[in-house]
This record gives C-alpha cells, structure tokens and sequence, in this order.
C-alpha cells in the first residue's frame, strides 16, 4: 500500500509499505478515505520530537471499517468511522477517570510516571515516533486500530468526511484548550495562534459563550481566516504590541482566558535561537510567555500547543504573583468526541471551512513543503489516498 512515510528530518517521501494485518483480537483494519497533516506532524517533520527509524505519519484519518478482530462489537466491516488519536486501552486507571492519552497500555516500551524527555511518555499515538508507541499512522491507504472496541466512532454517510474529519484531533484538541479555561460566558478569550487548533478553539470559545475572541498571530493570511471563520477579532503579532492591545481591550486588566495553541515552534528572534542552542532547548516558550502576560490576575493559561523539553528561566514568579491557573495536555479526545459529534449533527459548528488544500495522498511532500513554510495561504491540509 502507499503511506507517507518520514525518513529523517525534512524529509516525507510516499512509499510502498506492507499493509496492516489484525495482531489482536481487538484490532481493527481501516480503509482511510481521508487524512490530515497536523500541526504536530511538523514537530517530527523538523526534528523537534525525534524519530530515528522510518515511519508511517499521521493521527488525524477516518475511513471505513475493512475488517475486525473477534473481539471487536462495537463496529463492523462497512462501517464508517472517525478514529481519535489517542490509542486507549479503556480499561486501565487513566482510561476509566477519563485520561486517555496517559493510557497505562498502549505505550509498554516507554509509559512511565516521570514524563521525561526521551523516556516515560505517556499513552500512544498514532504515527508519532517510538517515543509514543511507534504505531504506523494514519496518512495511508490503510491503517491498523488497536483496541479498536474503545476508540472509533460511527458517522453518518449524511456528511462528507471534511464534516467530521477533524472531531480525531483540533476540534477535540480546541474544545479542550476552552473547557480547560472554564469559559461559561462573559470572558474575553484570547487565542495566541490562528492555525487549525486555535481556529477550533476561537469557534468553541463563541459556543461556550464568550463575550469576546481575540486571535492573535504573524500571518495575515491566517489572521484573515480567524476574522472569517471564527468571527474573531485579530492582532498580528508583527505590527503592534499584543500584550498591551489586549489590556487596553478589557480595561486594563488582561484577558480571562489566554489559549497557547502555539507550542515550541513559536517564531523567535536570533537571540531567542542562540539561547536555545547554549541551553539544549527545543523551540522556544515565547507564546506561552505572552499569554501569561496577557491574562488577568487570577485568569486561566490553557496551553494545547506542544512542548517538548525543559526551559531554563521558566516565569513561575509571574504566574504565582498573578495567582494563574495553568492547565495543559493531550485532548482526551474519546472523552468528548460523542458530545462534539452532536454539535456537528446539530449545526452548532461548522468545520471544513478551514481547509485550504486538499490534494491525493502522493503529494504528501509537497503538502508538507507548504504547510510547514506557510506557503500559499495554506492553514489546513488534507489527503486523499
């Protein structure tokens, strides 16, 4: 079969691979019909996360069930199905109180307490290095779903799959990133990112009840999608002072919720990427040091962006003499995933509006040539095998 398949840093050729079998009795094989680049497939693609041996890409897919394992009831062969990226047992401590993407099972090489660096992650994805279970992911003709009596959904033939798509991961991950910020109406929202996961926060932030989004970031093309599919006011980062934009917004105080849907590959200055050499950092903590600084006392920081390894001169002061609750993490996406379905099935959000590419799976690397380098206005892509 054809995978898009990463090799070494910058670069995704698409090869033929070996399909999947059943290895379990509650796997499942999926014949994926579409597929999505993340914002943190990049993360891999430029070598912020490592990946030494060749790998199947891709977390964000869908596609219609081929065959199952005897343990499997949940689904059948024919069936239509979004698929979460987190690879969930359902039955250990983590997955019964909701945790999902801190499964105890998925991830037996490298689960651990600590959360370290290069050991003790916590529960698989798909398609996202050995650290994080070296599962083959979803950018492929067909894909193999453990416990697949857990994770995918059902949808229905009356949507397209651009429609649900995106309940495997941003819009998850984005309703997340609001839920965490405890927004229940009234706050004023700012959304440090405009990529897809903070297009999907910024539209959850209007449901939840917001009195005001604000979306902020360096690209203007991304700035525009923001005002047009999320309804949100926008300040690029590049032409006045944020921080202090958003204060004279609410009164002096700072926002009530800022959301870092950013992550470490923040843009950062020659002096930001020389520090990060001499430190042994990877990317930078620059979004998350705006949105302490531009939430109120007493706000919440939701930070759904990636991050991955320790920073030296970590305000902690700022966030202590600010009282700030900070909350962070993978979406439990299997916890949500039915609730979101039913916005989607009730017209409550509109998620295919984003997309600005979608293009056959055999130019997986040219898809990733302009999504990383912000290339023809290009916010979200998807793949067709």
């Amino acid at each position: 079969m054809k995978a898009a398949v990463f090799h070494k840093i910058k670069d995704i050729r698409v090869d033929n691979v070996e399909a999947p079998r059943i290895q379990d009795p509650r796997d499942a094989i999926i014949r994926v019909t579409s597929t999505a680049i993340c914002g943190s497939d990049l993360h891999i693609y430029n070598g912020m996360i490592p990946q030494v041996q060749n790998m199947v890409m891709g977390h964000e897919f869908m596609g219609v069930v081929e065959e199952i394992g005897p343990a499997v009831k949940n689904i059948k062969k024919g069936d239509r199905v979004v698929v979460p990226f987190p690879i969930s047992c359902g039955t250990c401590f983590f997955c019964q109180h909701g945790h999902f993407p801190h499964c105890e099972n998925s991830n037996p090489d490298h689960y651990g307490p600590e959360g370290g660096l290069t050991d003790q992650k916590g529960g698989a994805l798909y398609g996202y290095t050995d650290l994080y279970g070296g599962y083959a992911g979803g950018q492929a003709e067909y894909v193999r779903v453990p416990y697949a009596d857990v994770g995918p959904r059902k949808v229905s033939d009356q949507f397209t799959d651009e429609q649900v798509l995106f309940l495997t991961d941003i819009f998850p991950t984005g309703f997340s990133a609001v839920h965490w910020g405890e927004v229940t109406g009234g706050e004023t929202v700012a959304v440090f990112g405009c990529g897809p996961v903070g297009l999907m926060a910024q539209k959850v932030a209007w449901i939840k009840g917001a009195k005001r989004v604000i979306g902020i970031d360096l690209e203007d093309y991304r700035l525009e999608m923001a005002r047009r599919s999320a309804n949100s006011e926008t300040l690029n980062l590049k032409n006045v002072d944020v921080i202090e934009a958003i204060r004279d917004m609410t009164g002096g105080r700072g926002a009530d919720v800022c959301i870092d849907a950013v992550g470490m590959e923040a843009d950062k200055s020659l002096l930001d990427r020389a520090a990060s050499v001499v430190h042994m950092e990877k990317g930078t903590i620059n979004a998350l040091k705006m949105c302490l600084s531009a939430v109120r006392r007493g706000g919440i920081v939701s930070v759904v962006g990636v991050y991955g390894s320790p920073y030296d001169n970590f305000p902690w002061y700022q966030i202590f003499d600010k009282g700030l609750t900070l909350k962070t993490g993978q979406a439990p996406v299997q916890k949500f995933i039915d609730e979101l379905y039913g916005w989607v099935d009730q017209g409550r959000i509109k998620l295919d509006d984003i997309i600005t590419h979608t293009l056959p799976l055999d130019q997986a690397s040219h898809a990733y040539d302009i999504f990383c380098n912000k290339q023809d206005n290009c916010v979200k892509v998807v793949l067709k095998p």
